[in-house]
């Protein structure tokens, strides 16, 4: 059988085209004309009236908060279960990360924990749609309106997902995607901020550019960023952006294939989306609960049959750098930690390999 791919991107001859394309113009830099078509290509498809590219999605999140004002003595919530990018912006600009437990059927930030971490000091909620499944948006919202509290939404894994009807990356004041190379589209790397906001967008363009008035030439009236996307980054994106419905398309089928033919094998359980929602199921994820085995045994034993998987992503308590948190406050999240497990998703993998997958699982559960 073919090399069964985890998350590995999807590159052919449409990107080739593309970046051919731009090397030809030589506006490979960040002067040019694919990223601003790249940008209001994308905000179209999301719904925003805005997109600023940036540098990555770490980018994005970190000029997200800078642009909300998010200074040290601010405390912003966030789900303990996420990738270390979903984080560390947060202390970049001084402020305080409050970490809350998640739901255990959908796996994202439980909203009534959200609530009750909520301070004087509470200055954003960063819901995070994690591994594409949109977070319950109604009540997060709800609750954004009813403090004055504003949402910036990581949706870096769910271009494409909606809830209620609605794209995720158009619920918060921004949101915040990525492109790295195991994301449902790639530039490479890069990252977007969409936004309803047009103030906000035009100050955002201004500062990934270190805030340079070109109209005076190199002057910099404030503290900017060098957070920019390249061109090249951008016709790489153009050309994914174009083959992201069938990017999607398999994704769902991987993640049907898996629950048809696991629903019935005892002590596994698959990520939920909230009725009405729809997950880009960037990656297929399932919990386990095995009587012997623990998720590394498991791991070894799909291993031995050319089949790759991750761990959930680590609680965020565990870093040192956070571990200033008590982990028995997030059950949940170590509970998922202890028995979660990343299958097989790239786009690359055929519908027989994703069966195949399947069929090994169910063996190893024996």
């Amino acid at each position: 059988m073919d090399t069964i791919y985890l998350d590995a991107p999807n590159l052919g001859e449409l990107e080739k085209q593309y970046l051919l394309k731009c090397v030809d113009s030589t506006f490979v830099s960040t002067a040019g004309p694919f990223i601003p078509e790249f940008e209001a290509k994308f905000a179209e498809y999301v719904g925003t009236k805005r997109a600023i590219s940036t540098q990555s999605g770490t980018a994005a999140i970190h000029l997200a908060l800078h642009e909300l004002g998010i200074v040290p003595g601010d405390e912003v919530i966030v789900p303990v279960i996420t990738f270390i990018a979903s984080v560390n912006p947060i202390t970049y600009v001084g402020a305080t990360p409050v970490f809350v437990d998640i739901d255990p059927a959908s796996w994202n930030m439980d909203p009534e924990k959200v609530e009750k971490a909520i301070t004087k000091n509470t200055k954003a909620i960063l819901p995070v749609h994690i591994y594409g499944n949109p977070c319950d948006m109604e009540s997060i919202t709800e609750i954004s309106q009813r403090y004055g509290i504003p949402i910036i939404e990581d949706a870096t894994e769910s271009l494409g997902a909606s809830y209620h009807g609605i794209k995720t990356g158009t619920f918060g004041s921004m949101a915040c995607f990525s492109f790295n190379g195991n994301k449902v589209i790639t530039t490479g790397g890069g990252g977007m901020i969409t936004t309803n906001d047009e103030k906000l967008a035009d100050h955002m363009k201004f500062l990934v550019n270190q805030a340079r008035d070109e109209s005076k030439g190199y002057y910099h009236p404030e503290i900017g960023f060098n957070y920019r996307m390249t061109n090249l980054e951008a016709s790489l994106g153009l050309a994914q952006f174009e083959r992201l419905p069938d990017f999607l398309k398999k994704k769902k089928r991987y993640n049907e294939i898996y629950r048809e033919a696991l629903k019935d094998i005892k002590g596994i359980e698959f990520q939920e989306e909230y009725p009405d929602s729809i997950s880009s199921w960037w990656l297929s994820s399932i919990k386990i609960s095995h009587p012997t085995k623990d998720i590394p045994q498991i791991q070894k034993e799909l291993k031995e049959r050319g089949i790759p998987t991750r761990r959930i992503f680590v609680p965020i308590t565990e870093f040192p750098p956070y571990r200033k948190y008590k982990k028995e406050e997030y059950p949940n999240s170590y509970e998922l930690y202890e028995k979660g497990l990343n299958l097989p998703s790239s786009t690359l993998n055929s519908e027989e390999q994703a069966e195949f997958v399947a069929k090994s699982i169910s063996e190893v559960m024996r």
